[in-house]
């Protein structure tokens, strides 16, 4: 299966423009349609016009129940908004729960700050502790050489500092995001998927969605795109930008997985204690299976997350793509099984836990916005009037990064507003901007913004930034105003 002529991943480096250090294997583009084979066009088919029912009017629509719409619809819910969060699968958290992207990314900066909060921090607070593996508070900005080697092999220390970057339990992930949006009074609709926005007069009035109840519609004074792919802007005419930066694995793909019955702690010890082995390991791994990865610890000792390896070239926009990197992903699980086995201290006994449910998509579209988060922005230090959240930055180097409301808001297009992984931000920043954290602070600006827009009868680009930024205040958002 792995005959793609560039067969050697491109090994990721650590830098002050990238965290995670990873191989990049590039797909074959002619290998692969020639497998395939070429895409024929087959005409036309013109769909008859019908009337399809309503399915409910509301204040904020939220299409897409990953982690900036499940923080969105809480806070617009929490605003006194009537929400409706509409989300395909069968659970709430998107790559943070069925993508197995468990490793949630740094949420302190490099003194050791607590800068994403808010949305965040009520998660952490209300996970039990046994679902929740990371650094103790103490140790958060810690540049003790010893504790640091020991959070590097652990998702948990980048540039000899210590920082909060916990794994989590998937499953108490999906039940913990699911009571909170009940709790916020949000109308949760699971199974549905939404097929293209209600577009009049220049602005978004809801969706329309298919379900085994057949096609129906959602009007709403708001909507918020929290797809991930830019769905619902794209497709209303709203701008958006494509560009990648090809060094960083933000425009990969893959599918997860998780290997039970292992001993981390074995593999830890191996890994660190034993380099040269491990060096040699790793290139064997390669020279075997071409596509090959390494695993990462999980919430629990007894279990492997592997990130799959990531392929590059395939658009996650192309079902045709999205199948092949699925059926290579799965392959490449059973194979990695067989390989660990054989010749990785800790992993004698392991056996297949779970492929993730959710592909791994990390960028297809960013919204064209009004303003965005730029790497010329990163050495500055600027901090935007709009601001509606803060992020770590990429290095020790930089200060924390300051997050626009502009940044939600698209150029021309009305009645919505974007959040998560598809924000307004160059290829660069985008490496960190997907992350599961940045998706939480925007999300939850984005359903703020959404509620206080419809509950004042506003356009989202015309709402009170002030009030925004004092309601995002209010429920637990760090902001760098706020801090003096």
């Amino acid at each position: 299966m792995n005959d793609d002529k560039n067969k050697g991943g491109k090994p990721g480096e650590r830098s002050d423009e990238r965290i995670m250090v990873s191989d990049i294997f590039q797909v074959d583009r002619f290998e692969v349609e020639r497998k395939r084979g070429a895409k024929a066009d087959f005409g036309r088919h013109r769909e008859p016009a019908r009337d399809i029912p309503i399915y409910r009017n509301c204040d904020v629509l939220v299409v897409g129940g990953g982690p900036s719409g499940t923080a969105a619809a809480v806070a617009a819910g929490r605003l006194g908004a009537d929400v409706i969060l509409l989300e395909r699968y069968n659970h709430l958290g998107g790559l943070s729960t069925g993508g197995l992207v468990i490793w949630i990314d740094r949420m302190s900066d490099w003194d050791g700050k607590h800068v994403i909060r808010g949305f965040a921090e009520e998660v952490f607070d209300r996970l039990p502790a046994d679902a929740v593996a990371g650094p103790a508070r103490a140790e958060w900005g810690s540049r003790d050489p010893a504790r640091a080697a020991h959070w590097a092999n652990r998702t948990a220390a980048y540039h000899g500092v210590v920082t909060w970057s916990p794994t989590i339990d998937p499953e108490r992930l999906k039940l913990l995001s699911q009571e909170m949006v009940l709790e916020s009074k949000v109308h949760l609709v699971f199974h549905t998927w939404a097929a293209t926005p209600i577009v009049e007069g220049g602005a978004v009035r809801g969706a329309i969605f298919e379900s085994k109840a057949g096609r129906q519609a959602v009007f709403a004074k708001v909507v918020v795109d929290a797809t991930g792919d830019g769905d619902m802007f794209a497709r209303a005419g709203g701008a958006f930008e494509s560009d990648i930066e090809k060094d960083d694995i933000h425009h990969c793909m893959n599918t997860s997985w998780m290997f039970a019955g292992v001993s981390m702690e074995r593999w830890l010890e191996f890994k660190a204690g034993q380099p040269e082995q491990y060096t040699q390991f790793m290139a064997r791994g390669r020279e075997a299976l071409r596509l090959f990865e390494r695993p990462f610890v999980s919430w629990r000792t007894d279990v492997a997350l592997f990130m799959g390896p990531r392929q590059s070239g395939f658009s996650a926009l192309d079902v045709d793509d999205q199948t092949e990197v699925e059926i290579r992903s799965h392959r490449l699980m059973a194979q990695h099984l067989d390989f660990y086995r054989a010749n990785a201290p800790g992993f004698e006994n392991a056996f297949l836990m779970l492929s993730a449910p959710q592909l791994g998509v990390r960028h297809s579209r960013r919204l064209a916005g009004v303003s965005g988060v730029t790497r010329a922005q990163w050495p500055t230090g600027q901090v935007f009037a709009d601001e509606i959240g803060v992020s770590p930055s990429m290095s020790p180097k930089f200060p924390n990064i300051s997050i626009p409301y502009g940044s939600l808001v698209p150029k021309a297009l009305d009645g919505l507003l974007a959040c998560g992984r598809h924000i307004a931000c160059d290829a660069n920043s985008h490496g960190f901007m997907r992350e599961i954290p940045q998706c939480w602070i925007t999300g939850q600006a984005a359903g703020a913004g959404a509620a206080l827009a419809a509950n004042r009868g506003v356009a989202p680009r015309a709402v009170n930034v002030a009030e925004l930024q004092a309601a995002l205040a209010k429920q637990g958002v760090y902001l760098s105003a706020a801090q003096g």
